[in-house]
């Protein structure tokens, strides 16, 4: 349905999850609703980080080559030169928003004959902020474009921006398929302290057959700091974020992927282009900030129809919160009824406040 309305050239609003398949349910109509041009992209896809646009282009790249259509990726931590030199040849251009405005700016990129455009995991690049690049770049797209909004909602925020992008949009809702028992199983462990967190995350990693496992933190100081103290517990891990370089950040995807390290420790931001279908276990080292974030970090296990595990460790200023998320999701959490002692509700709102500032990944 999906691929039917986008080749009558219908706009499309799709509510997906992660993992879905999506990427090929507007790259397979893509590639046929363009031809090739002598210059400027006629297809445009944005995305929120550089993993998923390496990751967009790697799917769309034989599909291109078939209808001799250029691809190129745009996205930051590498230099500019080769970038420019592709992306102003290029048919398709996969970008994330900020690198692709540096690339506007200097002249190497145009816009005007923009024919589609692909907004992919919106909801995430409305969470990380770029907000007002997204708008600015859809601005210099044509009025006449015809455009495909994914994400993995359609409420709030994320509607009223597909609303304002699209004109007559057909909508599509994708859910996984039922099958019967829940594919991955939930557990909340409460904990005393920081120090107890590493305790429970080392017995967590050292039994037999754990398989790989991804962990969350806030921020990426803790990743770096999480990986030394897991060393320093002659346990390999490698960690995954902004700060690192590109080169950096695919060495560490690629040694996880390949089963050189079996624990890879990620932000929100870092991990949301991650896509290996066998991680067995998703430990939430430190809590999510909501209920999205949750479903977005242990959605990344229990892929495919095979089974995994996820893992929330709760310190007790974050029983309420965790509570709610797991009632929200219909989850056996086992932390208990509302909490009468907890903080109020302007404490808890300056504790999220500080959380969100401290999180940039």
């Amino acid at each position: 349905m999906v691929i039917r309305d986008a080749l009558a050239g219908h706009d499309l609003l799709v509510q997906s999850p992660t993992g879905s398949g999506k990427t090929l349910a507007f790259g397979v109509p893509l590639v046929d609703l363009i031809g090739p041009r002598e210059r400027g992209p006629q297809a445009l896809v944005l995305a929120p980080t550089r993993e998923l646009a390496g990751q967009i282009v790697d799917e769309l790249s034989s599909l291109a080559e078939a209808r001799r259509l250029r691809i190129a990726a745009v996205y930051g931590g590498v230099g500019f030169g080769p970038q420019m030199k592709a992306a102003g040849r290029a048919d398709i251009v996969v970008a994330t928003p900020g690198r692709l405005e540096d690339l506007i700016g200097r002249g190497a990129v145009s816009l005007g004959v923009v024919r589609v455009l692909v907004l992919d995991e919106a909801d995430r690049m409305l969470d990380m902020g770029f907000r007002p690049a997204v708008d600015r770049i859809v601005a210099l797209t044509p009025d006449e474009r015809q455009t495909l909004f994914f994400s993995a909602t359609l409420e709030g925020a994320a509607g009223r921006v597909a609303a304002s992008y699209t004109r007559d949009a057909r909508s599509h809702t994708h859910a996984e398929p039922d099958r019967g028992e829940p594919a991955v199983e939930h557990r909340f462990v409460k904990v005393d302290s920081q120090d107890a967190k590493l305790d429970h995350l080392v017995e967590q990693l050292s039994g037999e057959d754990v398989g790989r496992s991804l962990v969350f933190v806030r921020t990426k100081r803790g990743a770096d700091k999480l990986v030394k103290r897991l060393r320093d517990r002659h346990l390999a891990a490698v960690a995954m974020h902004g700060n690192k370089s590109q080169r950096q950040r695919e060495q560490a995807l690629s040694r996880f992927e390949r089963g050189k390290v079996m624990t890879l420790v990620a932000t929100d931001v870092a991990a949301r282009g991650i896509d290996v279908p066998d991680v067995q276990r998703v430990i939430n080292y430190d809590a999510p900030e909501d209920r999205e974030a949750y479903v977005h970090r242990v959605g990344r296990t229990g892929r495919a129809g095979r089974t995994g595990t996820g893992i929330s460790f709760v310190l007790a200023e974050q029983t309420e919160e965790m509570r709610r998320i797991g009632a929200s999701l219909g989850l056996a959490h086992g932390l208990g009824g509302p909490d009468r002692t907890g903080p109020s509700a302007p404490a808890r709102r300056r504790r999220s406040r500080r959380r969100r500032a401290g999180a940039t990944a």
